[in-house]
């Protein structure tokens, strides 16, 4: 395909908050194959508190391409995507978080697979960037199975996604309302629309494990309330609030494990469950407010 044929892409990087992810993630982003003038770059700054925005803003005036896009009404990642849907120019829209990283052919080779389904997830690979400590390793040891994901449960995550602009004018943006499972619901909603979903094995993203408990603790609390969330406001495909549904996307184990000491694979199988719990903690935490909602 020449310059001239290729689509429009923007690409929409939700970010609160972490200064050293979105620059990693704009280097990388700023360094891509695919012609500029095809491309535009929308960072959408949630809210941040730090220097976030001044990071975007310094990348901006160095790069056409980069535009700062700003959601402050709306604390939330789908809020902020929808902002950035609402700026973006693109005739293809490309979803990555604000601390992944990729290699500089990565969207030209990602593109290519929109050309056959207008709903793309990208494969997905977990990396340690920091320090090895315990709770990176376990971490480290799941997988982004984002095939069976999209297979098996008709969605990609938001993190490693592309889209035509026409599905989101048919079936509507993501739920902004949602904590977690926006991307699942969303998914969910292409599918029945009639969308053809697809996988991009060879357009690879990098991202960096949870390297604390309390990393690991938040994220897990947060899925476990959208589990519910999901339940409560759409009960006609998730079922109804009360009993909660099989995990989505469960992790696998890594290879690697394998090859582990006895005594981490029984700390990592007594953290497994843990996490679960939590999980299951945030869920019934957001039961409870449904309850007591529906009461008054």
């Amino acid at each position: 395909m020449s310059g001239s044929d290729r689509p429009r892409v923007s690409v929409i990087i939700p970010v609160y908050n972490d200064p050293e992810g979105i620059e990693d993630t704009l280097t990388a982003l700023t360094n891509q194959t695919y012609p500029a003038d095809k491309l535009e770059l929308l960072p959408v700054d949630n809210g941040s508190t730090d220097n976030t925005r001044e990071v975007i803003r310094q990348f901006a005036a160095e790069n056409e391409t980069v535009e700062l896009v700003v959601e402050d009404e709306i604390q939330g990642s789908y809020a902020a995507r929808n902002t950035g849907i609402e700026r973006a120019t693109g005739d293809v829209l490309a979803f990555v978080d604000a601390d992944m990283y990729m290699d500089e052919t990565w969207l030209e080779t990602a593109v290519e697979a929109v050309e056959d389904a207008p709903y793309v997830g990208c494969n997905v690979e977990l990396v340690v960037d920091g320090d090895e400590t315990f709770a990176a390793r376990f971490d480290s040891r799941t997988a982004f199975p984002i095939e069976q994901y999209i297979t098996e449960q008709q969605y990609a995550p938001t993190c490693c996604l592309l889209v035509h602009r026409s599905v989101f004018e048919d079936v509507g943006p993501f739920d902004a309302l949602l904590v977690s499972g926006g991307d699942s619901e969303f998914g969910n909603r292409v599918a029945q629309a009639g969308y053809d979903q697809q996988f991009a094995a060879g357009a690879t993203l990098y991202h960096p494990v949870r390297d604390s408990f309390s990393s690991l603790v938040k994220k897990e609390l947060r899925v476990g309330r959208g589990l519910c969330q999901r339940q409560e406001f759409y009960p006609e495909r998730f079922g109804r609030p009360g009993i909660p549904p099989r995990p989505s996307g469960a992790k696998s184990p890594d290879k690697s494990s394998n090859r582990e000491r006895p005594r981490e694979q029984i700390l990592f199988a007594i953290l497994s469950v843990a996490m679960t719990g939590v999980r299951a903690l945030g869920y019934f935490r957001e039961y409870v407010r449904y309850v007591r909602g529906n009461a008054r």
